[in-house]
This record gives C-alpha cells, structure tokens and sequence, in this order.
C-alpha cells in the first residue's frame, strides 16, 4: 500500500491564446497530455485522452495492460472525434503519466507504471539526483541516439517541435510503459514539454529540492517557466511517495511461504527418536516367556 502526496498546476503561457494541455491528478493516477500545437483542436485531443484515463482511475484494481490498453482507446476516441467534425479532422496530443498498478506475480506490493507517448516526460528525484524516465518520441531524439545531435543542440533544433508518435494516428502508436518499483522519500515529476523547453533539467532539480511541498513545487516550476519565456503552455504534476507498506495479499503469501519453508526444514518427531534396541528377556531379567499350547479343536454337539 503506498501513500502520496501530490500537486499540480498549468499555464497558458505568455505566448498562446489557449490552452492545449490536459492534466489529471486523482489517486493512483497522474496524467499530462499536450494537444500538439499546429494541429486542429489539440485541446480537444488532450481532453479526450484525460478523459479515457479518468475512467482508468474509477477501476478498483488496475494493472499496467489495463494502462496500454487505455491508450488505444483513448486514440480511437481521438481518431473517431476527428472523423465526425472536419475542423477536429487531424486533432492529436501526446500523452505521459504514472499509474498505480497491483503487485505482479514477482513483485512485492503496488508498483509505478510509467508510459508514455511523444516528448511530454517523466522524471524520478531519488536522494536528490534527477532522471529522466521516459524517451522522447520526437525527430531530434533520433538525432541525439544515432549520435547526429548532441542533447544541448537539440534544444534549440529547427525540428525540436516535431514528435514521431501521438495520439489520433492510425496505426496506433506503441505506448512505452515501464513498471518502476516505489520507495518512501522519492519524487516523481510529470510535466509537458512548455516546462523542459524553457528550464534546463539542472534548474527543475534545483527547484524540486528547494520545494519540500508537491503543490509549492508544481506551482514554482510553471511559475518560473513562464517567466523565463513561457512560449508554449506550461503543464506539470509533482508526486511524491511519502510512505510503502507491504500489500497485505502478497504479505499473507510471504508468511504462508516463510511458514512452509520453515516447516520443511525442521526434522520430524520420529526422526528425532533414538534408535530401537530389541533385547532378549534375559538381559531384561524376565523369565523367558513359554510357547502358547496350540487351541484343541472339539466337537460341539448342538
């Protein structure tokens, strides 16, 4: 069973007319969506895709196929809302987050599913060091991974705004979904990319740390972002794992199968008896004992 803290905020910026980002914020599950700029009614996309997670969220269990599962329909309600309206026709988002999922067959207690699809981002805070979760599905990543591009130079590439897997595409993308194991003190970091676009990692680190409240963290990494630039909108969700205590099902199965090793392991009570030693009545001081006289048979006259 995990306990969380957490707080959120978004910003239009100083550059944009509306807002294209979608967030959801809920027990057990933390979602951001960016409605891609330069597509038709990216907010629409992004709401859609919240709003297909929002009843993931209702489910009394979930696990990380429920997760993958959840992305595929939140792209065919995207696809379907574009097919009825030709100004929606096109619409997409990206789409990342972090899900609370039961306790797998090998793993002790609830775990984090991380997914993700395009360049909005999950980062991790363990012991204060920062770290990116998710790959960015975008033109300049593959730049960066077949060592075309350094991670600097892509923050500024022409093409840095160009994502190669969305919401609202057929064939439906390929949701990343990674299951990352809970402990007490970390902090999870949920943000579209108008945070990372504006802040370097080595700044959102800084203010993480200096911000021991998830809200005041959420509220002071928009704020700062949108006062250096805020060029596109600004949305974020901090998470923190405040306390992790053993799922009371995988616990009862532990001690069950503590208990039976531990039962196999002890000697049994007969293994523990010395050894038999038959005398003869003679050491024993005993008379010897005489043969039984054999029964003799009679006749019985009836």
């Amino acid at each position: 069973m995990l306990t969380l803290r957490w707080g959120s905020a978004t910003d239009v910026g100083r550059v944009r007319t509306l807002n294209e980002d979608s967030l959801l914020a809920v027990p057990g599950l933390f979602v951001v969506a960016d409605g891609m700029g330069g597509h038709a009614a990216g907010e629409v996309a992004s709401q859609l895709a919240v709003a297909e997670f929002a009843r993931l969220a209702e489910q009394a269990a979930v696990r990380a196929e429920d997760v993958a599962e959840t992305v595929r329909r939140a792209n065919e309600h995207i696809l379907a809302a574009g097919a009825e309206r030709g100004d929606r026709h096109g619409m997409g988002t990206t789409l990342t987050g972090i899900s609370v999922v039961g306790a797998g067959q090998d793993a002790q207690g609830e775990q984090l599913a991380v997914f993700n699809v395009g360049d909005s981002r999950v980062y991790q805070v363990t012991e204060g060091q920062l770290r990116q979760l998710t790959v960015d599905h975008s033109a300049v990543q593959e730049l960066v991974d077949a060592g075309r591009l350094t991670a600097q130079a892509a923050r500024t590439h022409p093409r840095r705004n160009v994502v190669t897997r969305s919401l609202g595409t057929d064939p439906a993308p390929d949701a990343d979904v990674w299951l990352v194991q809970p402990v007490a003190g970390d902090r999870f970091l949920v943000c579209s990319d108008g945070l990372t676009g504006e802040l370097q990692d080595s700044d959102i680190a800084e203010l993480l740390g200096q911000n021991p409240d998830p809200q005041a963290a959420a509220d002071e990494l928009v704020r700062q972002a949108v006062a250096v630039g805020g060029h596109d909108n600004v949305t974020v969700v901090v998470l923190d794992v405040v306390e992790v205590l053993p799922d009371q099902a995988a616990q009862a199965a532990q001690t069950a199968q503590a208990a039976q090793a531990e039962t196999a392991a002890l000697p049994s009570a007969e293994s523990q008896l010395p050894p038999t030693v038959t005398l003869p009545s003679a050491e024993l001081g005993l008379p010897p004992t005489a043969p039984m006289p054999s029964p003799v048979p009679r006749e019985v006259n009836g």
